[in-house]
Order: C-alpha cells, then structure tokens, then sequence
C-alpha cells in the first residue's frame, strides 16, 4: 500500500495550528512549504532545528509532534545540526532505542499539554505496529524510558506527563 496517497484526516489536521503554535512557543520553528522530495515521513523534513512541513503531503499530524521529541532532547549545541532522519546512521550502540523511547514519551507529554488526542500522534500507522500497546501502557501510567527524560532534566518521576522544561539543553 502506498502511503502517499492517503490524505491525513480532517480531524488530525485540525490540530496542526495548535502543534506549530507550541512548538513555536517553546523554541522549535516551523514552516509550512511544499516539500518536492521524498522525506522520511511524508510531509514532514527536519531541517537545521526545526521542522518543514507540507500540509498536502501530510499524513500523520501527529508524527509532527514524534519528530518535534527528537529535537527537543537533542542537546542543544547539537540540535541545529539535525536534518532528514535524524535516527539512520546511528549506530546500534549509541542508544537509537533510547532516542526513540524519549521521542514518544515528550511527544505524549507535548501531545497532553495542547490537548491533542494520544490516538493522533500513535497511531496505528506507525511505531512497528505498537501503537495500541504504547497507548493502554501510557493510560496505566507505564512510561518506559522515563529515567531518560528525568535523566535530561525534562521532567521528574513524580510529575511526568507535565514537563519541567521542554528542551534539553
């Protein structure tokens, strides 16, 4: 099945004001283009910190958010630097589960923070075909990987999903 020929879901895209607005406010920009190559995820290019986004190629909304996680637990001398998929090239060793683990669990915060359902940024569509099992482990207050973002100083144990800060520094 190809994915660029499902359109994202009007409710989904709905949310894309409100997800560029956050991002925005805590120190991720953002830019609505038309994307002509292939990206990663459609739709969507990190580029030099931040995030080009093609509303018509678009077919997650959520996955704005996931890509947004790893920007913001880049630390940020390194964060400009980003560009394309930031997690090909990394070796095994150097933590890629880690990096993704901390990506899905700030973009669940950030998603609980702008009121944007779970559902949109997991959805079933990505994440190995996990999405349902990530989900009911957040419901029940399961957050695998939680040390990581403690460990950023992003968040305690106590008060996570609600974030101390929203990047790493």
């Amino acid at each position: 099945m190809s994915t660029t020929s499902l359109p994202a879901t009007a409710d989904a895209l709905a949310y894309l004001p409100a997800m560029r607005h956050f991002l925005a406010e805590i120190g991720i920009p953002t830019q609505e283009t038309e994307l002509t190559a292939d990206t990663f995820l459609p739709g969507i290019l990190i580029e030099g910190g931040g995030l080009l986004i093609d509303p018509a190629k678009l077919l997650y909304p959520g996955d704005i958010l996931h890509e947004a996680g790893h920007l913001a637990v880049t630390p940020t001398a390194e964060r400009a630097q980003l560009a394309g998929n930031v997690m090909a090239g990394k070796p095994e060793q150097h933590g890629t589960d880690g990096d993704e683990i901390v990506a899905m669990l700030w973009s669940y915060a950030a998603a609980q923070a702008i009121g944007v359902p779970p559902e949109i940024v997991f959805h079933p569509a990505g994440y190995r075909g996990s999405s349902q099992w990530i989900l009911d482990n957040f419901r029940h207050g399961i957050y695998s990987g939680l040390p990581l973002l403690v460990w950023m100083g992003l968040t305690t144990n106590e008060e996570f999903p609600r974030m101390t800060r929203w990047l790493r520094e």
